[in-house]
């Protein structure tokens, strides 16, 4: 049973200098959310907000805004999910700064599960304009995620490169298909689900295997084409044993880029991928920048990301409770969703 939620009525805020005040229609989950209920995620709060996925409309422009912020006013934005990284390609600029919004000791008045809140005019971006405001919501957190993995770390995001997604269904490992999808990539997936694996082969996978079964790199090294019999990189989001897994499928040189351990706190390392100097690489949230970038690919190739269930209204707390069994049991294929404007028309899933 996880810790009831807690619902407070606050004044509205007032936007500062260089502040915008964001009217939000959507916010998402993530598996942070999840552990935080669950007591498991440092430098937690539970005096903020919650959640660090939103979607809104920028109503007010603080004092000494910029041009291009005031221009924002009633113009619809995603919320940066985090703070105190802005550029730099290895990792935050300064740790101490960095932190993800949403129940965060750092960031006490951000967190996307509330009605009204006040960001710095950076922390915004506008939204592709082709995103319903549940999808707006579905992008951030796994949308700069998957495109860190992919793009910045993993070196294998252009067309003809043979990739493999762990864990296809989560939102990060679909946010990574599609844009591997989108830059030419053959993807193949794993999955725990024979389902999850045909929607992601509708989604533009060339196929995928059931890593329950015991052999499954044997099944998938046989998927692999005749011309080019091998993967360029791992996109892995479980740990495990991935490393012994993928070894003698990746080419010599190939990366793994690890972006969360579902399947516990360790994963191996052999001699083998030593032998044949695989790159294990660690990954994280990206830059501001980053994000910056991901949210303009979004919007040049009209991705729109997966949207698993949604709910509407804050005060739904039985129906946000569902969400968050549906992500605890592992049920959801795609992001899962609060609509805060209940006027809002729910996507069509």
């Amino acid at each position: 049973m996880l810790p009831s939620l807690q619902l407070s009525d606050v004044p509205k805020p007032t936007p500062g200098p260089k502040q915008v005040l964001v009217k939000l229609s959507a916010a998402a989950l993530n598996h942070r959310d999840l552990f935080i209920r669950q007591h498991l995620y440092p430098g937690i709060s539970f005096n903020a907000p919650f959640l660090a996925d939103g979607y809104g409309t920028v109503v007010e422009a603080g004092p000494d805004c910029a041009a291009a912020s005031t221009a924002l006013i009633g113009k619809h934005v995603v919320l940066v999910p985090h703070r105190g990284w802005d550029s730099d390609p290895y990792g935050p600029e300064d740790p101490r700064k960095y932190a993800i919004i949403g129940s965060s000791a750092a960031y006490e008045s951000v967190g996307t599960a509330q009605e009204y809140v006040v960001v710095g005019e950076a922390d915004v971006v506008l939204a592709p304009e082709h995103l319903s405001p549940a999808e707006g919501a579905a992008l951030p957190l796994v949308g700069v995620t998957a495109w860190r993995a992919l793009v910045t770390k993993s070196g294998a995001a252009r067309a003809g490169q043979n990739v493999l997604i762990t864990g296809i269904g989560g939102g990060v490992a679909l946010q990574a298909l599609q844009f591997a999808v989108a830059v030419g990539c053959n993807v193949w997936v794993t999955s725990g689900e024979e389902s999850k694996i045909e929607r992601a082969v509708g989604m533009g996978a060339r196929s995928g295997v059931i890593y329950k079964e015991k052999d499954w790199e044997k099944r998938l090294g046989k998927m692999l084409p005749g011309e080019r019999p091998f993967l360029d990189a791992v996109i892995d989001g479980t740990g495990g044993e991935v490393v012994s897994k993928t070894t003698k499928l990746l080419k010599a040189g190939g990366v793994i880029v690890c972006y969360g351990m579902t399947l516990g706190p360790k994963m191996d390392w052999v001699v083998q991928a030593m032998l044949k100097n695989i790159e294990l690489k660690g990954s994280t949230m990206g830059s501001k920048k980053e994000f910056q970038d991901m949210v303009e690919f979004v919007r040049d190739k009209k991705i729109r990301p997966v949207v698993s269930r949604v709910v509407k209204g804050l005060d739904n707390a039985e129906g946000i409770d569902g969400l968050f069994e549906d992500m605890k049991a592992g049920k959801q294929f795609g992001k899962l969703v609060i609509l805060i404007d209940k006027d809002v028309e729910s996507p069509k899933l």
